[in-house]
């Protein structure tokens, strides 16, 4: 552990980070595995949770660590928070000590993300980063209203005889596997993602 620590505060050239986001306080568990490139960008992080979860980035975000915060400048909101375009998962990393990492979609809903990450052998040559690599359970309509909103959700749709199962049914409008991720659309959007960010050759 101490020995990946200070791996992530030195840095090394192009090191991939396996990266785990699980969905806190939703059932089904929703959870996704990524490789990232550990001086990947915070806000571009953020697009990446973004397209392997299944958000639609409709709302603002910010990351966690410890009392350390790092967002989108927004003067209405008054954050203490670091621009997230100045900081690296690495760097986020090495700040959260024995506090985990925390990503933050939505300030309305309140959807918390736990982040832990950890230093694989590097590159695998071919492959594009950042990549999807597993993902489990389906991400919860945008503002279905967060945690809460989203059990009342489930237990509506389930139910025919739910008072509120035809207009959530309809508010929804397709059909709802909590337990079925689109993997395949996930894993497409973050190659577009990669593929967008890859080094311009000289």
């Amino acid at each position: 552990q101490d020995r990946r620590t200070a791996a992530l505060e030195v840095g090394q050239l192009m090191s991939i980070l396996r990266l785990t986001a699980v969905l806190e306080d939703v059932t089904p568990r929703v959870s996704r595995i990524l490789m990232v490139p550990s001086d990947l960008r915070l806000d571009r992080l953020h697009l990446v949770l973004q397209a392997a979860m299944g958000w639609e980035n409709q709302h603002l975000y910010s990351f966690e660590a410890g009392s350390r915060r790092w967002s989108l400048p927004d003067p209405h909101l008054r954050l203490d928070a670091l621009p997230a375009s100045k900081a690296t998962i690495q760097q986020a990393l090495a700040a959260t000590g024995h506090t985990p990492l925390v990503y933050t979609y939505d300030f309305g809903d309140d959807w918390r993300h736990h982040l832990t990450g950890e230093l694989t052998d590097g590159p695998l040559p071919g492959q594009l980063y950042p990549r999807l690599v597993e993902a489990e359970g389906r991400c919860p309509p945008e503002d279905v209203g967060g945690p809460p909103g989203y059990e009342h959700f489930l237990e509506a749709i389930a139910d025919p005889g739910h008072p509120d199962h035809d207009e959530l049914t309809e508010w929804h409008d397709e059909p709802f596997d909590p337990s079925m991720p689109d993997t395949d659309m996930h894993q497409f959007e973050v190659l577009k993602l990669a593929k967008r960010w890859q080094p311009r050759k000289k």
